[in-house]
Order: C-alpha cells, then sequence, then structure tokens
C-alpha cells in the first residue's frame, strides 16, 4: 500500500504472513510426530464427554440438531430471515460511523502558538508566558513543558519536532488522567481563554493514533495569479468558518511579510560616480553581513568574523540613513541619496503543488464532530464554487489519506477474493460452491457491526484490518465445512443426511478454532487502546455470529443450489 498508511502498518502484514507460513509448517511437520509419540500405544477408549467437551456434545445432541434440523426442512424461510437480519444490521452501519483513526485518547495535549513572520523571540516568550499562567490556575493540569522558538523534542510517536522559527512557541501539557467526558470539556476551556488574546494563532490539539498528517483537514488551491489565489483562498476559509465542528483554521496564504523595496536611481548613482556594484555590495553587507576573516579558539575550532550593520533586527529609513557608499573618487555618499524605499505585503511563502503555485488551507476537527460531518458541506460547496478557468482544488489530509488507505486494502481484498475464487473452482470443479463458501461472508459483517456499535467504536482503517482478517477466517470454515460435505456425498449419503452430519462433526473443531482466535485477540482488544481495539472487536464480534451462522447457513444454501442442480438433471 503507498503513502503514509502503508508505512504505518506495513509490518502488520508481513508479520502475519510469516507467523501463518511458520504454523503451516509446524502442521504439517511437528504436530504429526508429536502426536505419533506422545498418543503411541495408546487405545481410543469410549467414555462420556465432560467438562467443555461435553457441553459442546449436549448442544450438538439437542439445540444446535434441531436448529439446523428446521433450518434445512425450510431452507427458503431461513434464508429470508438470516437476510432481513443482514439487512437491519447494515442500516445499523450508519450509527457506527466511518474514521480513519482515533484519538489517543491519553492525558495530555499540545498547545501551540504562531506570530506574524518577523516577530522577536522576546513577544513569542510573552505569549508563551500568557499561556503558562492559564495553565497554571487549572488544577487539572500535572505538569508542562514549554519550548520558545521551535517546538518540543519528539514525545509521541506520529508528531515530529518542528524547526526553529522564532515566531512560534509551543507547550506539552500532562493531565493528572483522562476522563472521556472532562477531556473534551477542558481544550474547549482552553481555547474559549486563548481566542481572546490578540496578535498570535493559539490552537490547542489532542494526540491522535496512525500516520501524520499536517491537519484532519487539507485544501490545495491551485493557480497562477497570486491574487486570484488570494480571493479564492479567502472565500474557502470563509466556507471552513461557517462549519461548527472546525477549528484552528489557517489560510496559509495569506501570511505576509511586509517586504523592503530599495530602488536604485541609477542617474543620480551615475552623476555622483557611484558604481551599482558597490551599491549592491554595501546594501549586502549591511542587511546579510560579510565574512571578513577567521580565527581559532585555543580548542582548535574554527569562527568566522562576520562584518555587518547593528540594525537590531530592522531595516528601515532610520537604519538607510546610516549608510554610506564610496564613490570611484573615495568620497563617501549616503546611500539615502540615490535609492528609494517602498513597502509592501507579499507572501511569506509560495508553495507549489504539481508545479503550480498552490494556497493551502488548513483545518482541526472540534471534539464531539467528525471529519465527514465538516468536509461533506465544504466540498458540495466547492463544486458548485465558480472556480476561474486553469484553477483547481485539490483535497489532502486524512479524506486523501483514508480514500488511499481503504482503496488500497479494498484493491487487495478484491484480488485475493478472486485468486481464492479461481483456486476454488479448480478444487471443487464447480462454480456452485465456491459461490457457497463465499455467501457466508456477508453474515460475517453482521457480528462486527453489531460489536463496533455495542462497544462504542467506529469502523476505523484497523477496523478494516480486522474486517479483512475475519473475511479469510469465515471462508476458511466455509472451506472445511463444504469439503466435508462433499466427502460424505462421495460416500453415498444423501444430501439431507450429508448436511446434518458434516455441521454436527464440524462444530467442536470450528467453535475451538472461535474461541481461541477470541482468547488471542483479548487482550489486544482491551488493552489494546483506541488504535487496535476496533480491531479486536472486529474479529471476535465477527467471529460470535458467524461461526453460528456458517455452520447453519451454509448447509441451507448449500441445499438450495445443490437442490437446483439435482432438480435440473432429474428433469
Amino acid at each position: 500500500m503507498p503513502g503514509k498508511t502503508g508505512e504505518f502498518i506495513r509490518s502488520l502484514p508481513v508479520t502475519i504472513a510469516l507467523a501463518l507460513i511458520v504454523s503451516l509448517f509446524i502442521a504439517l511437520s511437528f504436530t504429526p510426530m508429536l502426536t505419533s509419540k506422545l498418543l503411541k500405544g495408546k487405545k481410543a477408549v469410549e467414555q462420556k464427554p465432560r467438562g467443555f467437551s461435553g457441553m459442546l456434545g449436549w448442544i450438538i445432541e439437542h439445540p444446535f440438531r434441531s436448529a439446523l434440523a428446521s433450518a434445512l426442512k425450510r431452507p427458503g424461510i431461513s434464508m429470508l430471515l438470516v437476510s432481513v437480519f443482514l439487512v437491519i444490521s447494515l442500516a445499523m452501519f450508519r450509527k457506527v460511523g466511518i474514521s480513519f483513526f482515533p484519538k489517543a485518547e491519553q492525558a495530555n495535549l499540545m498547545i501551540q502558538a504562531s506570530l506574524p513572520k518577523g516577530s522577536s523571540l522576546e513577544r513569542t516568550d510573552k505569549v508563551a508566558h500568557y499561556l503558562e499562567s492559564v495553565l497554571d490556575t487549572m488544577p487539572e493540569v500535572r505538569y508542562y513543558a514549554t519550548n520558545v522558538g521551535h517546538g518540543n523534542p519528539r514525545i509521541y510517536y506520529n508528531v515530529f519536532p518542528k524547526r526553529f522559527d522564532k515566531s512560534f512557541t509551543e507547550i506539552y501539557v500532562q493531565l493528572y488522567d483522562y476522563d472521556s467526558e472532562e477531556f473534551p470539556e477542558i481544550i474547549e476551556h482552553l481555547r474559549n481563554e486563548f481566542d481572546a488574546y490578540p496578535g498570535a494563532r493559539i490552537s490547542v490539539k489532542e494526540f491522535e493514533q496512525g500516520p501524520p498528517f499536517d491537519a484532519p483537514v487539507q485544501i490545495y488551491l491551485s493557480g497562477e495569479d497570486l491574487e486570484v489565489l488570494r480571493e479564492i483562498s479567502a472565500d474557502v476559509e470563509g466556507m471552513l468558518e461557517e462549519q461548527p465542528g472546525a477549528i484552528n483554521i489557517e489560510n496559509k496564504f495569506v501570511k505576509t511579510n511586509t517586504e523592503l523595496l530599495l530602488n536604485i536611481n541609477k542617474e543620480k548613482a551615475n552623476m555622483l560616480g557611484v558604481p551599482i556594484v558597490e551599491i549592491d555590495k554595501t546594501i549586502r553587507t549591511a542587511v546579510a553581513g560579510m565574512t571578513v576573516s577567521s580565527f581559532r579558539d585555543p580548542s582548535g575550532e574554527e569562527h568566522q568574523v562576520v562584518l555587518k550593520m547593528d540594525r537590531g533586527g530592522k531595516f528601515g529609513e532610520e537604519e538607510l540613513e546610516r549608510i554610506y557608499v564610496s564613490s570611484l573618487s573615495g568620497k563617501q555618499h549616503q546611500l539615502k541619496q540615490f535609492v528609494d524605499i517602498e513597502l509592501q505585503q507579499a507572501p511569506s511563502s509560495i508553495s507549489r503543488y504539481d508545479m503550480e503555485r498552490t494556497a493551502e488551507i488548513l483545518a482541526d476537527i472540534k471534539s464531539g464532530h467528525n471529519l465527514d460531518e465538516v468536509m461533506d458541506p465544504i466540498l458540495e460547496k466547492l463544486e458548485l464554487y465558480p472556480m476561474p478557468s486553469g484553477y483547481s482544488y485539490t483535497i489532502a489530509g486524512e479524506l486523501e489519506g483514508r480514500s488511499d488507505a481503504f482503496g488500497g486494502v479494498a484493491n487487495a481484498v478484491l484480488i485475493a477474493i478472486i485468486s481464492i475464487f479461481s483456486v476454488l473452482v479448480l478444487q471443487f470443479r464447480s462454480f456452485r460452491q465456491p459461490l457457497i463458501v463465499f455467501l457466508a461472508i456477508p453474515f460475517a459483517v453482521t457480528g462486527m457491526i453489531w460489536a463496533l456499535w455495542i462497544t462504542g467504536n467506529t469502523f476505523s482503517f484497523t477496523a478494516f484490518i480486522g474486517l479483512t482478517s475475519l473475511v479469510g477466517i469465515v471462508v476458511n470454515n466455509s472451506i472445511i465445512l463444504v469439503d466435508y460435505i462433499n466427502k460424505l456425498r462421495e460416500r453415498g449419503l444423501a444430501l439431507s443426511e450429508a448436511l446434518q452430519l458434516a455441521a454436527e462433526t464440524r462444530l467442536t473443531p470450528i467453535v475451538l478454532t472461535a474461541l481461541t482466535t477470541i482468547g488471542g485477540l483479548l487482550p489486544l482488544t482491551l488493552r489494546g487502546g483506541t488504535l487496535w481495539a476496533p480491531m479486536g472487536w472486529t474479529i471476535i464480534g465477527g467471529l460470535l455470529v458467524s461461526t453460528v451462522l456458517t455452520l447453519v447457513i451454509v448447509p441451507v444454501i448449500y441445499k438450495l443450489l445443490e437442490r437446483k442442480k439435482l432438480d435440473k438433471a432429474a428433469v
């Protein structure tokens, strides 16, 4: 899978694939060898099963046998009932919701403040002190760490330090504990407090799981003319401001620097005998400095001596009056005599996307809202927006990442399903029986939906990964059952008798497989946090439902399809 998400989960499929290959080798080599050694010389003694085996035996003898017999007696009604259950479950999916990666749900948060470009470190430090004064009044705060002029060190796996910037400060805040109800209130309180502070853009962010993105909402506007881009970006920024779920909206294109343009009057300079090259050299020395020498300290380290104007970080008319340039005759002339100053606002940076000039707009999602609530109305408005010819928009951020990730896995799953279906057609020498195997898959999805809804999880990317694993388990169970039905029919059993006996015989191994899988997933599900819990619940819920439905529905589907085949053969 390409992109950030592929890099993030690359180790997962590799680990699973290697584990399956090793387990297959062990099952085909060590297990038979150990069985022959450990069970050597032991005679099979028929005894009444006890404990778990006894419980499974009772289930086979009583409720399961009667339920399966009833389902096979009325296969059409049975399929209708499970189909209704499937439709109801799919309708419940709306309540589950979709997310890319969940919030981290940890007792910490990040506060970032950005000042206008060119702001001094002292002014940024003043803002940092204000932020700290607010945190000091909050009893929920355990401690905080402030960095002025750059970001914090890498304190979370998907948050990277921000490089040096005098106009930026960042505070890492650690709370005493995390409460799912109080945490959003704390963030909202801080945002309300900081909104009133003038001259700084202050954002409060909670940590998120998954690959890093600049922001959940990220919109690129591309075109040639900077003024047109400025107007379009302002309109799109206004669209986001109308959305109650959008916060920390940042239009990077409106960030401007004040540029000082020095227009040289060449006629005056020539009249005074001042070369243009000398003017350029003098200005560069005053502003950027010029290396004039170097020396080594006692430790042997070399240092450069840079000559430049002492201007206190400023450069305007006042500083211009203090600069003199030598003429060819050696006379000193004030630079102001032949240089005119012009101040203008220009973008602090001009980004490019696909080789085009681009305006970038970012926004975060407010707690209690999701990405789709914000972006669906924005996408509708962008479709109706009168975009000038030669200008376009691109949706990036979490929406693009989600689309690429889900699409990448979906394509891989589709290829896998086609490949497995092709192999099964060759194995069973029939199109009907592979179809029986795959018709059990939708009913496994019902268990996933109900499990996510009951536990309060959304259908995230890790849940999607869990769904692909669940599909593999369901297909495996269905293959085992269909293959055994075929073997019983080859021995001369009637269709109904073969279906009943196969389901009863395979109940124990299928149930044990499900229970051992669920047991192995419980630690990850209960202690894996918001990242891995959806995957665990997806597989557990799917197995609980699909195990029962596979043992009943697969025989029912088998009977319906094979009975039609037998009826045609009889005709």
